[in-house]
């Protein structure tokens, strides 16, 4: 770490990046503490995270606004680049790592490029990525230009204001990210009994980052919602906590269901589904039903994004290539090379390209999503040696 800025206050180094339709604070990993309580502590001080508004620190007051990419030398030697996922959600306090996160990893290869732990090659440069939440390496192709990622282009993605240059993340070596199996269950679907008697059917899978899918019609709900709409519906928020838990439970990530929000705060996603049809998005747009193979609101942090996450989206996509899922029974066309998710904020098109075997479990040539990723900041965040005690005025 640098020299401290006083004798209250530390200067840390660390770059602002807006990765996909996310914002992050990213470290060099030799310029923040070893992994434990000193890294921790630090990293909620940066966030500002005791305060829903984070007013006193960089988090942005949403949790895709509140997360962290801490990267460095690689550990392993498939990858050329260590990548760790932390998220401070605002105003609770804790740091979790528990997870990926495919929007911010789009920003791992550009930052690492810059700060030169990866050389810059031809005009598309190839970065594996560790990411250590998960033990499993992604692959980010990114454009370059005079040794420094490319900023500029005509890709763009809803969600993010213009275009910029195409960032290819390559997922397929992703399947079993925290359980081992694509299917933790061994099974395409499974029943959860709901505590008021109720038996609902869900997908859970595993890839990138586990995630539970329900039909939204079985919900109460179209499929069409704002995530505000879903956010304010109480007794729907309580229903997903509680498939969350029992998701979580029966693939070994609490021991009862209850202990969820304790013990895997972030896994697995709640993924709604439903099959494609005309909506608006947040922002007033009209999509159309044929833009898209299906329709999905997706669930963290109990709740609703505000477009879709990366992983979430890897999950989706594997889960409609694998026959009798209940993502693959709403989608239009689970033999097509691209899938079109439709989520708040517009259509997400990702790549998920799988032959069936004989078995009858898909196998992957491709599985990926492309992003845009933009450097806004760098420089020193100051965060204080210790937080006092104040007396109210």
């Amino acid at each position: 770490m640098q020299a401290a800025a006083s004798d209250e206050q530390t200067a840390v180094p660390c770059v602002i990046m807006r990765a996909g339709t996310s914002k992050g604070i990213f470290f060099h990993a030799q310029d923040i503490p070893p992994p434990g309580t000193e890294r921790d502590a630090l990293l909620k001080r940066v966030m500002g995270s005791d305060d829903l508004l984070q007013l006193d620190g960089l988090g942005g007051s949403r949790l895709v606004t509140s997360k962290i990419a801490i990267v460095g030398p690689p550990t392993r030697q498939d990858a050329d680049v260590d990548y760790t996922y932390a998220i401070v959600p605002p105003g609770r306090d804790i740091v979790v790592y528990t997870s990926n996160c495919g929007n911010i990893s789009s920003g791992v290869g550009p930052f690492a490029i810059d700060a030169g732990l990866v050389r810059a090659s031809a005009d598309v440069t190839v970065v594996r990525i560790h990411n250590t939440n998960t033990g499993k390496v992604l692959v980010a192709h990114v454009p370059v230009l005079n040794g420094r990622a490319r900023v500029y282009g005509a890709f763009a993605i809803p969600g993010v204001q213009g275009t910029g240059a195409e960032i290819f993340l390559d997922y397929r070596h992703t399947l079993g990210a925290k359980t081992g199996r694509a299917l933790p269950t061994g099974n395409v679907t499974d029943k959860l009994l709901i505590e008021d008697g109720r038996a609902l059917e869900v997908t859970i899978g595993d890839v990138a980052n586990p995630c539970v899918f329900v039909r939204a019609q079985d919900v109460g709900i179209t499929g069409n919602e704002t995530p505000d709409q879903i956010n304010e519906s109480r007794p729907l928020m309580e229903l997903l906590k509680e498939v969350r838990g029992k998701a979580a439970q029966k693939i070994g990530l609490c021991t009862h269901w209850s202990l969820a929000e304790e013990a895997s705060p972030a896994l697995p996603l709640v993924v709604l589904v439903a099959p494609p049809a005309d909506y608006t998005t947040t922002d007033g747009a009209s999509v159309g039903g044929p833009e898209m193979d299906l329709r999905a609101r997706l669930i963290f942090y109990n709740k609703c994004h505000e477009s879709m996450a990366g992983t979430g989206s890897m999950c989706t996509a594997a889960m409609s290539r694998m026959p009798h899922t209940l993502v693959h029974q709403v989608v239009s066309d689970p033999s097509a090379k691209t899938l079109r998710i439709g989520h708040p904020l517009g259509v997400m098109s990702v790549v998920a390209e799988a032959n069936v075997d004989a078995s009858g479990a898909a196998v992957f040539e491709r599985l990926g999503f492309s992003r845009t990723a933009r450097r806004i900041m760098d420089g020193r965040v100051y965060v204080a040696k210790q937080v006092e005690s104040r007396e109210p005025a």
